[in-house]
């Protein structure tokens, strides 16, 4: 079990609601943004105005892939897709934990457009 800390309010928080609250940073911190680890975060945030059309939604699969394979070792990737519209983005990731094998888990993390 992993304790950790909610970055809003400093409470505990354990697990899954960790790893979600990782990954919602990982996708919504920009490449080169981050000082003294550069290259940590996404390239989500670079792709939130393009057109919604096929190769955009490749790309955005593809970073949210990219970013989380490299930053987030507790989980592993099975699948990813998203929606979005005039004003959200929502990203659903299907993932296995690592530390617990064979139970896939599917949540969605909401993408501030404002914030990327």
């Amino acid at each position: 079990m992993y304790l950790g800390m909610n970055a809003e309010t400093g409470r505990a928080l354990s697990d899954e609601l960790h790893i979600k609250q990782s990954v919602k940073d990982i996708l919504t911190t920009p490449v080169g943004t981050r000082v003294m680890r550069r290259d940590y975060g996404s390239l989500v945030g670079n792709l939130i105005d393009q057109p919604n059309d096929g190769a955009t939604r490749l790309r955005v699969m593809s970073a949210v892939v990219m970013a989380l394979t490299r930053w987030e070792p507790r989980i592993e990737i099975i699948g990813v897709d998203f929606a979005a519209d005039n004003a959200d983005l929502s990203v659903t990731i299907e993932a296995e934990r690592t530390d617990i094998p064979g139970q896939p888990w599917t949540f969605s993390i909401p993408i501030d457009r404002r914030r990327s």
